[in-house]
């Protein structure tokens, strides 16, 4: 059970670094550089599915649908999906959870803004009741599907870090395997945080989306509490970059001179060869029952 196996990550001593994933070929990538966890984000399914910005136009569904289609690709390496706030209240956010753990998704993380939530990067977030934040993680957990929940607060940059802390501590009490302090990325702070919350594995986010941060190593990240680290755009922003440089030289030469994946690796990402193989058996079965 893929649950398990990201549990066991936040469990170690270590920190594991979660890239975007978008589509199989993505999946299959992450799989094949080594990656043991990877991650769904809302805002990257916002501009892919709907071409829309992260403003809560996407619902569960859509992370569901897509995410669907990703797990088979990661064979067996877990998935922690963006689930917003849950999209509603404990009742909604229960059927969310149920979604992605039938879509094969291992793990969620739930904010705790109101609807409609915002980027967790823009200004003018309000946020939900703490009580009633905690009565929705309780909620899902309680539930009985085993999927992972990770508990973030955006009360860092609303009513600061202090806020912050006793928001983990509840959600934490109220069953999150996780606390996801989203703007925490200072290591004095995250050690405050650590020493608040201990025994809870903390998550950091590495997104593009929050402009430059001091890059922490890996070691100091873990004496800090640091368990997993989203780098939710990374990969996206990257193959666009790659993308606007091939409609470029398409243009300016008539030719896609840049760099890019053989054809064969593509392929193979989709698995063309076993296909193939498997039509042929399929073809020379059945000629040899005429």
């Amino acid at each position: 059970m893929t649950a398990t196996a990201l549990r066991a990550l936040l469990a170690a001593g270590g920190v594991t670094h979660l890239p975007g994933v978008y589509d199989p070929p993505t999946a299959a990538l992450a799989v094949r550089a080594g990656h043991r966890a990877a991650h769904l984000s809302g805002a990257a399914c916002a501009a892919l599915d709907l071409g829309l910005p992260d403003l809560g136009y996407v619902h569960g569904t859509h992370i569901a649908e897509r995410a669907a289609r990703i797990t088979p690709a990661l064979g067996g390496v877990p998935l922690l999906a963006d689930a917003d706030t849950g999209y509603g209240d404990a009742l909604q956010a229960v059927w969310t959870a149920r979604r992605y753990a039938a879509a094969g998704v291992s793990g969620l993380h739930l904010e705790d803004q109101v609807m409609p939530k915002r980027c967790g990067h823009l200004a003018g977030k309000e946020l939900a009741d703490a009580d009633a934040a905690a009565r929705k993680i309780r909620a899902v957990v309680s539930d009985g599907t085993g999927i992972v929940v990770v508990a973030r607060t955006d009360a860092y940059t609303v009513t600061g870090l202090d806020d912050a802390i006793s928001r983990g501590r509840a959600y934490a009490a109220a069953g999150a395997d996780a606390v996801f302090l989203e703007g925490v990325s200072d290591l004095d702070e995250l050690a405050r945080a650590h020493a608040a919350l201990p025994g809870v594995p903390l998550v950091l986010n590495r997104s593009e989306a929050g402009g430059p941060t001091a890059a922490a190593s890996d070691a100091d990240l873990a004496t800090a509490g640091v368990r997993l680290v989203l780098h939710p755009v990374a990969p996206l922003l990257a193959a666009l970059h790659a993308a606007d440089d091939a409609y470029r030289e398409i243009v300016a030469t008539g030719r896609a001179s840049v760099d890019r994946l053989a054809w064969s690796e593509f392929t193979g990402l989709v698995g063309q060869d076993e296909a193939l193989a498997l039509d042929a058996a399929s073809a020379l079965d059945a000629k040899n029952s005429r």
